[in-house]
């Protein structure tokens, strides 16, 4: 039997996160993206010893190594295989109706990253893969030979937010046309032939946008974000905090509307004078403005940069 690999990840705004979901009391938390487990061993260190903290992932590599790096706090932590969208359903089957914390890290991990036979780097040569859950059948490499010319420029206009949609997807179809995609090196290099040389951007490669288009398709990350948001709402007690990282533009977008359509309550047109609906706020909003990483952070990890984290308080209803 082969021996499970350390997983590796820089947890981002660890003493933040810490200070804003740590309750003294002992508590429950859940951490809905475990990865490589920094946040939830800082969470694990910095509760009572009475404390619980379930770790979710849907990478089977992050959960086979979190039982190995987990045991010596036995019972204080629990590993999840799963996918956050079931939020609701994985408490559940765990006989947890109610959790005092939930933190969500959006993304893909370093561990991820750093994994040739991933597939989520442009930078190291693998197999065009890209999934986060590695059970799941759906690749990178069937999106990008199989998709209409049409849904590729969609995606990477509106996840990847690139200029050259459109120009990158009719080059992705000509090139499958002659021979498969099958290979993250040599999506790269044809999308980095595609863009014109002079419109490249200047701090990053310029397939960046592309990968990260792709691996948010592949593995759904918006629908995903937003089917488990107001279930982490109504698994929240009252006084509960929910911590969102976002590192995309969208992400951050869906999560900082969620939480103020939760923190205002009516919803009636602005012409009704008299509330009609209703509806009552379930949440308060910590963090007027999103917090970000430190430059002494920024600097000692780069990949920080893009980081945002909100957090709300369930209210009692």
């Amino acid at each position: 039997m082969g021996v499970t690999p350390a997983i590796q990840h820089c947890a981002v705004m660890e003493r933040e996160v810490c200070a804003l979901l740590h309750h003294a009391r002992p508590a429950i938390y859940v951490d809905c993206t475990l990865g490589g487990g920094e946040h939830t061993r800082a969470l694990l260190q910095a509760s009572p010893p009475t404390s619980l903290v379930i770790g979710i992932d849907r990478d089977p590599a992050c959960i086979a190594a979190a039982q190995q790096w987990g045991s010596p706090w036995g019972a204080r932590f629990v590993p999840v295989h799963g996918d956050f969208r079931d939020l609701a359903t994985l408490l559940a089957r765990l006989s947890y109706a109610q959790v005092d914390a939930i933190l969500f890290d959006l993304g893909v991990s370093s561990y991820q990253l750093d994994t040739p036979a991933r597939g989520f780097s442009f930078r190291l040569d693998g197999p065009l893969d890209m999934r986060m859950d590695t059970t799941q059948t759906y690749t990178a490499e069937a999106l990008v030979n199989q998709a209409p010319v049409e849904h590729l420029q969609r995606i990477f206009h509106t996840l990847g937010e690139e200029r050259w949609a459109r120009r990158i997807a009719r080059a992705i179809v000509r090139e499958r046309q002659r021979t498969p995609i099958t290979h993250t090196g040599a999506l790269a290099e044809l999308v980095a032939r595609t863009i014109p040389r002079a419109a490249w951007p200047p701090h990053i490669h310029p397939a960046t946008r592309i990968f990260l288009a792709l691996r948010m398709a592949v593995n759904e990350e918006l629908p995903a974000l937003a089917a488990v948001l107001p279930q982490a709402v109504a698994v929240l007690r009252p006084g509960g905090r929910l911590g969102v990282m976002a590192f995309h533009s969208g992400e951050d977008q869906q999560v900082k509307t969620f939480l103020r359509q939760e923190a205002r309550g009516c919803v009636c047109p602005p012409q009704i004078p008299q509330c009609i609906c209703g509806q009552q706020p379930r949440l308060r909003v910590v963090t007027r403005k999103p917090l970000t990483p430190s430059p002494d952070e920024m600097q000692d990890n780069p990949r920080s940069r893009s980081a945002r984290l909100r957090v709300a308080e369930k209210l009692s209803v």
